[in-house]
Formats: structure tokens, C-alpha cells, sequence
């Protein structure tokens, strides 16, 4: 797995996502990010225009909280630890959405209408036709509210399909690569547990840093994860994977905790990059 540093909004972002009271100070802000060669004018720079854009807000005087153009995102991101319990068993339709290239972002970016069909785990079948198993929990009208939370206009036809030809069944299956999920789940996994098993011999700050970093890879992983049924992926080692992640990140919670009583950069806070 390729670590990369986190660039200064995006830790900002992590710790907000991942604060007990759901604020952060600007010094709070500037300590975390000081472990990873951050400077603080960039640090003060990256606050000032994450509330330019509203995604962070003051609080009071000196800390800040997630602003309105975050929200609906980070409560997608913030809910990766339950979001296995949020598909079912599927039935062999599909949700699809029909964006052709006119309406899209019409009255939004097209970043943020495309970031909204990643992470619902839809795939282009054909020009401007969406598609994903009909499988996550509220069925279309559950999957048509989140995307128009996470940016979709809402223009946009969301609806169910049935009854593809064979070949297209097979065009539609295809849009996925399930082996190199498989195979991501179960190197990934082993990943975590190995890192773990050395950690303890780590000095606290190469700990707390790299806790960080392989945390924020493996939860973004999950954001952004299809989500897809049997027989499209092996839902065992995506259970495996996702158990893996629970411990590492309430792991890496012990670990920041011991080195500055930071707000966690870890478990909720993971996949902060999607907010931008």
C-alpha cells in the first residue's frame, strides 16, 4: 500500500470529522499537524480557505467546526463502520442513474456529481447511464437521498432496472473488477494486522504517524467501496477486511491519545480527503 502525506486541509479535516465535541482549535490544529512537517502558516492558510469554501465554520473564538458544505459528505464518510450492515441480500436488479452529459452539474460541480457516484459504487454501462446492484438498504429511494446529500443534482433520474438481456447482464456485472477487490481485502487486511504486531516497538510519534497514514488508505478503501453482493465479490473477505480496519482504527485511538490528547485523526475522520 502507497502512503502518501496528508496535505494540511485534509488533516484538518480528519481531526474535525473525529473530535468528541466536534471542534477543533487552530493550535490543536497546528500541534497535529507539526508531526508531519506541516509549517503553521500553511496550516492557517489551509483553515482560511477551507472556511472560504464552507466546509469549516468558527465555533468561537479560535476553533472551528465542520462548516454547511461538508455536512451531508461527512456523515457518508462517518458511517463506514456500519456500512455492511447496510446491504442485503440482492435480488438481481439494479439502481440506475441516467446523467447525461448536459444535466451533469447543472446546478452543481462536476467533481461533486461525479465524487457522488463513486461513492455509491456506480459505473458508467453506457454514456451518461449509471449503474450498481440494487442491494444497499432503502433500496432506490434510500440510494436516491444519498447521492443528492453527497452533490447528484437533483435533476437526475435515479430508478430500478430489471430484466437486462443476457448480454447485457454481463456488460453490467462486468463494470467491477470483484478479483482485485477480493484481492485487496485480503492483502490490505494482512497488511493492518502485520503493522500492529510490529507497532509496539515503534518510537510514539513514527507510530502516531503511521497509524495515520495506513488508517486514512484503508478507511478511504471503504468509502469508496462498492459495497457489491455475492457472487460479484467474496463478502467474507470484505467482512474480514472491514473487522481488520475496526481494530487498527481503534488501535491507532490509543495511540494518539497516549502522544498529544489530540482529536483523533483516525476512524471517522479516514477518507476526509472525499470532502474535496
Amino acid at each position: 500500500m502507497t502512503l502518501h502525506p496528508p496535505k494540511p486541509r485534509s488533516l484538518i479535516l480528519n481531526l474535525l470529522l473525529a473530535a468528541d465535541d466536534a471542534t477543533l482549535g487552530a493550535r490543536e490544529a497546528i500541534g497535529a499537524c507539526a508531526l508531519f512537517g506541516i509549517r503553521e502558516n500553511s496550516v492557517r492558510v489551509a483553515l482560511a480557505r477551507l472556511s472560504a469554501a464552507g466546509l469549516v465554520e468558527a465555533a468561537e473564538r479560535g476553533r472551528y467546526r465542520l462548516g454547511p458544505a461538508a455536512a451531508g459528505l461527512a456523515g457518508e464518510v462517518a458511517s463506514w463502520r456500519d456500512a455492511e450492515q447496510r446491504t442485503h441480500d440482492w435480488h438481481g436488479e439494479w439502481i440506475a442513474v441516467h446523467a447525461p452529459p448536459r444535466l451533469r452539474g447543472a446546478r452543481r460541480t462536476p467533481h461533486e456529481h461525479e465524487r457522488a457516484l463513486a461513492m455509491l459504487g456506480l459505473r458508467e454501462l453506457d454514456p451518461g447511464l449509471h449503474l450498481r446492484p440494487d442491494n444497499l438498504a432503502g433500496g432506490v429511494d434510500g440510494v436516491r437521498k444519498r447521492l443528492h446529500a453527497l452533490g447528484l443534482d437533483e435533476g437526475t433520474a435515479v430508478f430500478v432496472v430489471r430484466d437486462l438481456d443476457a448480454a447485457g447482464e454481463a456488460r453490467a456485472r462486468a463494470l467491477w473488477d470483484g478479483k482485485r477487490l477480493n484481492r485487496l481485502y485480503r492483502e490490505r487486511r494482512t497488511a493492518l494486522e502485520r503493522w500492529m504486531a510490529r507497532a509496539p516497538g515503534f518510537d510514539l510519534d513514527v507510530a502516531a504517524r503511521e497509524a495515520y497514514l495506513h488508517g486514512n488508505e484503508a478507511i478511504r478503501q471503504l468509502v469508496f467501496d462498492p459495497w457489491l453482493p455475492a457472487p460479484l465479490v467474496d463478502i467474507a473477505a470484505r467482512r474480514a477486511f472491514v473487522d481488520a480496519v475496526q481494530r487498527f482504527d481503534d488501535f491507532g485511538h490509543r495511540i494518539w491519545r497516549q502522544l498529544h490528547q489530540l482529536p483523533l485523526p483516525t476512524g471517522a475522520a479516514h477518507g476526509a480527503r472525499a470532502l474535496h
